[in-house]
């Protein structure tokens, strides 16, 4: 997200722990003493609209007219001249930029395996962080997983709408023009215990760059969140408890959750907590920051995405959550089926179906 204020003195937003910043409510991680706060969330959710990284102006009309303040951005990297020239044309059209993502630092094996390359791959996650701050923008996503997201051919749903879908013994892992494969998709079997070392070396790298800087890093579950997949542990962000440790271990207010509830709902019963369950244990925390408002037909080993009122989950009892914990993050649709016309109908169709739910949440 963006702020207007970005020459206030870091060393003048010293104090008092994260949660009082942050939501209302118990903070169950505190941040370390000495730690910096971070500029508190304007109240209200954030409706954000994904627009393309190569975005014209009739995107940002879209974006108008459907009556969303936000949107996000997902590029290959970039600049703060880049960063900043997009908040400049955003700003331009009367809207804001929530996020600007990155998939060459989101995903990395380098990272989560500890591969050959991690280090420059750190250093280029930290400049992205820099040049994020520079340009104005305080919040991004990360994920974890260290060979990508697990699909099988698609399919169609309600309507013969093209979509996602997931079938285990078929599937096949996706990110950044990589394609990873069962048996093991690197090699070798990875140990929970390797996991962890790894993501502890890489956050605790992380942390302090992110609070000089001052920008919330949430990070997206493992998608779909099956145990392991070819030989690669899912076992960090995986599950509820998995995520609780992984903040515990960051000890940072700038570290927290981008919730995507379908994700959450792929794993069913072995997230440990439903995905509205999830919603108040993180609110509580005060580690709730972004959230992929979609649906699911089912929790693994078989699932196709589908639209936000088609799925297996209540989706009003979500919004009703998202609203009862303060949630003041940004909230967008995400994985949206392709419906008849050109790629904005299914899009449209999804944010007034959010927008209708989240103002009646609210009466």
């Amino acid at each position: 997200m963006t702020r207007s204020s970005p020459q206030i003195s870091r060393r003048e937003l010293l104090g008092a722990a994260v949660g009082a910043v942050l939501a209302p409510g118990v903070n169950a991680i505190p941040a370390a003493a000495g730690q910096s706060r971070l500029e508190p969330l304007a109240p209200g959710i954030k409706i954000s609209l994904q627009i393309p990284g190569a975005f014209a102006p009739n995107d940002l009309t879209f974006a108008r007219q459907l009556g969303v303040g936000y949107v996000s951005i997902p590029t290959r990297g970039g600049t703060y001249e880049v960063f900043s020239d997009m908040r400049r044309r955003v700003e331009a059209a009367g809207l804001k930029v929530a996020n600007i993502g990155n998939s060459r630092v989101h995903n990395m094996p380098e990272v989560t395996l500890n591969l050959p390359g991690r280090e420059e791959k750190i250093a280029e996650y930290l400049q992205y962080l820099r040049n994020l701050a520079r340009a104005g923008i305080f919040y991004t996503t990360y994920a974890h997983m260290g060979n990508g997201i697990w699909s099988s051919a698609r399919e169609t749903t309600r309507g013969g709408a093209p979509a996602r879908a997931f079938h285990l013994p078929s599937a096949r892992g996706f990110w950044d023009g990589k394609i990873y494969e069962a048996p093991l998709s690197h090699g070798r079997r990875y140990t929970p215990d390797e996991l962890w070392e790894n993501y502890t070396y890489f956050i605790r790298k992380v942390v302090p760059v992110a609070e000089e800087v001052g920008v919330r890093i949430g990070i997206h579950p493992d998608d779909p969140p099956v145990p392991e997949l070819a030989g690669v542990p899912r076992c960090i962000f995986g599950n509820f408890a998995g995520y609780e440790r992984a903040l515990k271990i960051a000890a940072s207010p700038n570290v927290g959750v981008c919730l995507c509830c379908g994700t959450w709902m792929e794993g069913g019963s072995h997230m440990g907590k439903d995905v509205v369950q999830a919603i108040r244990a993180f609110g509580k925390m005060g580690k709730l920051w972004k959230i992929h408002f979609r649906n699911v037909t089912g929790p693994v080993p078989d699932f196709v995405e589908t639209y936000v009122d088609d799925g297996y989950a209540d989706m009003r009892k979500v919004m009703r959550a998202l609203v009862d914990v303060d949630f003041r993050g940004i909230l967008i649709a995400d994985h949206v089926p392709t419906m008849v016309g050109d790629r904005t109908t299914g899009w449209a169709y999804s944010i007034g179906y959010i927008k209708a739910l989240y103002d009646m949440c609210r009466k």
